[in-house]
């Protein structure tokens, strides 16, 4: 469905997108991550026709977007982080105008979308009046308004209370059934929760294409960890000093005796040993914890080096 080739995109002399290649096929929920200025916005805009690639190819459907823009547009329903929506109109009537504006019967349209969406309650209240999670709920309905088969939606949930996150989840979740999602958000547990697949742009350049699930096991095998017990922090290190599997060890302020953060090799298992270490010396062991890389962990290793803090 959708084919990204080598692309890149330059503002003057700036790359903010460097060589980007991927292709997302029919009902995948994906996520689109990287660091503030990795590059992620610029290329949700080309792949909606809104900037032009440098270099490089996209085609949505087969279609080449930059040669066929209209085509490929009808294709796409889009929902920028502060959607774009008239204040002064009452809901109704701003759905009712979006629909004519894309040739659709909004008789028909705006109530399905009006249920879809959960607008009922607000129909005939004015946008202005409404919370920061109806307005998004509005915008979504834009977004859905000439039945894309492809929704982009740059941070969905920002800014919403709990509540309202959860309601927005919910409901891209039932969207992402019938259409391909792309999900821009700086949340990492919202995408955990909602996508399938991650993909990681970070510099310019793509640093990590894969399934949700896989992208842990493979990055989460460095684990560390957690041990607290009544000994200095030299104590400490001395017991556990020559364990086979210990890449380096570090300390955390302790309430009681001294932590150490013990980095494993290769999810190495070497508690117990450990423990033995610890009880042989006779320190008290407070705790023994095994800490695996989190999907935030993991967004931190792959972006440490490439984010250039210029691009968007």
């Amino acid at each position: 469905m959708i084919e990204v080739s080598n692309v890149s995109r330059h503002f003057g002399t700036f790359k903010a997108v460097d060589g980007v290649s991927f292709s997302i096929p029919t009902g995948q929920i994906v996520g689109l991550l990287g660091p503030n200025g990795a590059g992620k916005t610029t290329t949700m805009r080309m792949i909606t026709g809104f900037l032009k690639p440098t270099d490089g190819q996209i085609k949505i459907d087969g279609i080449d977007v930059t040669e066929n823009p209209v085509a490929t547009k009808a294709k796409i329903g889009y929902m920028p982080e502060s959607a774009p929506l008239y204040g002064d109109m009452i809901v109704d009537d701003y759905l009712r105008y979006i629909a004519s504006v894309h040739g659709q019967d909004a008789d028909t349209k705006v109530p399905l979308l009006c249920k879809e969406c959960g607008l009922e309650e607000v129909m005939h209240k004015n946008i202005a009046e409404l919370s920061r999670g109806y307005r998004q709920r509005v915008g979504l309905a834009h977004a859905l308004m000439n039945d894309p088969e492809i929704l982009i939606l740059d941070e969905p949930t920002s800014g919403l209370d709990p509540n309202q996150v959860e309601e927005v989840r919910a409901l891209i979740k039932e969207i992402g059934k019938t259409r391909t999602v792309i999900i821009s958000t700086h949340i990492l547990g919202e995408v955990e929760i909602l996508c399938s697949r991650v993909i990681i742009i970070s510099g310019g350049k793509l640093v990590a294409d894969s399934p949700t699930d896989q992208l842990r096991t493979r990055y989460a095998n460095s684990a560390i960890i957690r041990v607290n017990a009544n000994a200095t922090e030299t104590e400490l290190s001395e017991a556990v000093h020559g364990i086979e599997g210990i890449e380096s060890i570090s300390f955390e302020k302790a309430e009681t005796g001294s932590t150490a953060l013990i980095a494993i090799k290769d999810g190495t298992e070497i508690r117990p040993q450990i423990a033995k270490a610890v009880l042989a010396k006779n320190y008290d062991l407070y705790e023994l914890n095994l800490q695996k890389n989190s999907l935030e962990d993991i967004f931190h290793i792959l972006t440490a080096d490439n984010s250039n803090g210029d691009a968007k």
